[in-house]
């Protein structure tokens, strides 16, 4: 471990103000008013923890998500950012998304975000069909997540990300593929564009709601991909469309393995060692936990990767992207060599779902389509 791995923050800010029917988050319907200053000043406490672990490279990237970030007002996200400025090292071009609502923004908190250090807002509109937003339990119209994009824009913020759902709840294809077109007429830089799955402990998953079915589901992936393609938006992941240069950072380190620090409740952790071992933290789920945890100093140290997980581990996030990473990368953030896969890489590109270029571990369009497939030949026996 020569080169020093990329390292991002992850901060997460768990409440928000109704529990979507679909949400697998860590995130908790707000009872009562939450203390900000109290969680804020958790957050930081659980920074110092983990600055004192290790000495720390740069940070590259912060991402600040939920939950609603967007509930705490611009002077809690500002001492927040200050906080760990002063903690830890930040690039000179560093990359801070934070996460909002559209049902929750006010134009003064947009400022405020943009002067407190923020240069990245990701929007989850989800659809901009009024009747879907409402099958989805969501708490904005779709005017209202119009109106909080030319907020954006009026707040400076020109690095904007829109989430967008599709197969929603009895949808049809046409009105996947206007949903689409009208979010690509709101001009944003970046869309994460994405299938509604039923996840396990959540509302839809105990009482689902009628579905399209594969085919429908077939037809709007492909309409979909042709229409963001045509817009100018490069598929760089499985959910992720950006225009040219506009690629999430913060993302992307994750899917090329890289290091990444997290603090507040419910967040993960990926440090790599001087000894080369991979280390996972997980901070408690629940916001009083992790108060607790923290204010007394004990917040879990996590547990190494074992090196037999290590070859899925990698792969499960490298072949996300389209593009792959090369070979060499496998050596620099895990420390194994490629001929301790080779056995693996032989049958998975037998199979048509690794390209047969050496250098490179980039999944075939096959291999994206069926990517469980691919990653479970990587499984230890």
């Amino acid at each position: 471990m020569s080169e020093p791995i990329p390292l991002s923050l992850y901060i997460h800010i768990p409440w928000c103000v109704r529990k979507c029917p679909y949400c697998d988050f860590n995130s908790h319907a707000l009872r009562e008013p939450v203390d900000q200053a109290a969680y804020v000043d958790a957050l930081l406490r659980d920074l110092d923890q983990e600055v004192a672990r290790q000495v720390l490279p740069e940070i590259g990237s912060i991402f600040i998500g939920g939950g609603t970030p967007s509930l705490f007002d611009g002077a809690m996200i500002e001492r927040l950012l200050s906080g760990v400025a002063a903690r830890v090292a930040l690039a000179d071009d560093i990359e801070i998304t934070l996460e909002a609502n559209p049902g929750t923004v006010e134009a003064a908190h947009f400022s405020d975000y943009r002067r407190a250090g923020v240069n990245r807002l990701s929007l989850g509109v989800q659809s901009l069909d009024d009747a879907r937003l409402a099958d989805l339990g969501r708490i904005h119209s779709a005017q209202e997540a119009r109106a909080a994009l030319r907020l954006a824009r009026d707040a400076g913020f020109d690095n904007v990300n829109l989430d967008l759902m599709y197969g929603l709840p009895s949808q049809t294809l046409d009105q996947a593929r206007r949903d689409l077109l009208a979010l690509i007429e709101l001009g944003p830089e970046h869309i994460s564009w994405y299938q509604l799955t039923l996840e396990p402990n959540t509302q839809f998953h105990h009482a689902p709601p009628p579905l399209p079915d594969d085919d429908r589901l077939a037809d709007m992936m492909e309409v979909g991909q042709q229409i963001l393609a045509g817009a100018g938006f490069a598929q760089y992941e499985i959910s992720a469309y950006a225009q040219p240069g506009r690629q999430c950072r913060h993302n992307l380190n994750y899917w090329q393995f890289g290091d990444y620090l997290g603090i507040g409740a419910g967040a993960h952790g990926k440090l790599t060692l001087a000894d080369g071992r991979v280390w996972r933290r997980c901070k408690p789920r629940q916001p009083a936990a992790y108060l607790r945890a923290i204010q007394a100093g004990n917040a879990p140290a996590g547990n190494a990767v074992v090196a037999e997980d290590l070859p899925v581990e990698f792969m499960l996030n490298v072949l996300r992207l389209n593009d792959g990473v090369p070979v060499e990368t496998l050596r620099r953030r895990t420390g194994l060599e490629p001929e301790r896969l080779a056995s693996a890489l032989a049958a998975v590109r037998e199979r048509g779902l690794l390209a047969m270029d050496p250098d490179v571990f980039r999944p075939t369009a096959q291999g994206r389509r069926f990517l469980n497939d691919l990653l479970a030949l990587f499984e230890p026996d």
